[in-house]
């Protein structure tokens, strides 16, 4: 079982981040800000998928604009993502956002970021100081000689106590890196300091495949200390890709529930029938369910029946046939043709009957 670290809570719109509040998933947006229809629809999709914060980048005066509308249609709380021009941030403040992300490495120093603060304040709303190793502050680059943990580490000290001598707490912190080591180290560093909540996440991750390698055994590292109170996965690829791999660590950690736990063998030489397009189809046609259950599709007769009875639906697999259980229980033999229809209408069965319990 994880202890989670015992952080401070703030809220994001309807959302609480920290003081053992479920780890959130966010993402952000990639659609050109100023197009308000494109945007919103993202958004849309990615709460569809589980996104329970989005974040907007915000350059430049019509996209602020563009984010007041964006905030008003938005069916989940919406962050204003600033960098450099310190009154976009404190524009977006008054135009309703959920939340603010400035860098205190391009914001324009402590007197700019104190203006963004008191906007925050006047708002009510929270703020995460992101530091990341790509924009750190040129003297702590100096001083440490590149962007290592300790100098990610001293950013960060420096915006709390600008924050605290502010009177200002209603902040999360990010301490990011495009490596895992260098991230993990730093908010290890943070954590055993501070105990204002954690936006997790490995900064430019890469592609779909590698940023989800990285991400996963970040986070999973960091998460499986107790560390992380909201999370954003980077991928380059789709936003909702994101999203998934999120709820994914979430689930694998047993921190979040959220549809199906898919469960397949990877197969051998013992495997009969066509384990990988039958998994990859029930997963394709059961990847909307948001009521959590336990799906297995295996291969032979190892571990198949095993896995398969310790499944709310699981099918373990023969000579172009399978045995289909359902809670345990041996319901029939399936030929191999009819084995994804039988899952897929069992599996849907059974979430109709638990969304009804609920």
């Amino acid at each position: 079982m994880i202890k989670r670290r015992k952080t401070r809570r703030i809220r994001v719109g309807n959302v609480y981040v920290g003081g053992r509040a479920p780890v959130s998933v966010q993402s952000m947006t990639n659609t050109n800000t100023r197009d308000v229809r494109a945007t919103i629809a993202q958004i849309r999709s990615l709460a569809r998928e589980g996104c329970e914060i989005v974040r907007v980048a915000v350059p430049d005066e019509a996209s602020v604009r563009a984010f007041r509308r964006i905030k008003s249609s938005s069916p989940i709380p919406v962050i204003a993502d600033v960098h450099f021009n310190y009154r976009i941030a404190i524009a977006c403040a008054e135009a309703g956002a959920d939340g603010l992300r400035i860098n205190p490495g391009n914001i324009g120093g402590g007197a700019r970021t104190l203006e963004v603060l008191q906007a925050a304040r006047s708002g009510g709303i929270p703020v995460r100081i992101g530091v990341n190793a790509g924009s750190l502050e040129k003297d702590l680059l100096d001083r440490h000689g590149g962007p290592t943990p300790k100098a990610l580490l001293e950013s960060a000290t420096r915006a709390v106590r600008l924050c605290e001598k502010a009177r200002f707490r209603q902040i999360k912190f990010s301490l990011k890196a495009s490596d895992v080591p260098t991230t993990v180290e730093a908010y290890r560093f943070f954590s055993r300091k501070f105990d204002y909540p954690l936006h997790i996440g490995v900064t430019e991750a890469g592609t779909v495949f590698s940023g989800t390698v990285k991400s996963a055994v970040g986070l999973g590292i960091l998460l499986s200390e107790g560390i992380g109170d909201t999370l954003r996965v980077s991928i380059t690829g789709p936003p909702e890709e994101e999203v998934r791999v999120g709820w994914q660590i979430l689930k694998s950690l047993g921190l979040r529930e959220r549809g199906p736990d898919f469960i397949s063998c990877p197969t051998c030489g013992r495997v009969s029938i066509d384990v990988v397009g039958i998994a990859r189809e029930v997963e394709r046609r059961l990847s909307r369910l948001t009521v959590p259950l336990k799906v297995a599709v295996m291969g032979c007769a190892v571990n198949g029946p095993g896995e398969a009875r310790e499944a709310d639906v699981g099918v373990a697999g023969g000579r172009g046939e399978a045995l289909l259980f359902v809670r345990g229980k041996v319901i029939k033999k399936v030929k191999e043709k009819e084995i994804v229809a039988e899952v897929v209408r069992c599996a849907l069965r059974l979430a109709a009957e638990k969304e009804r319990s609920r």
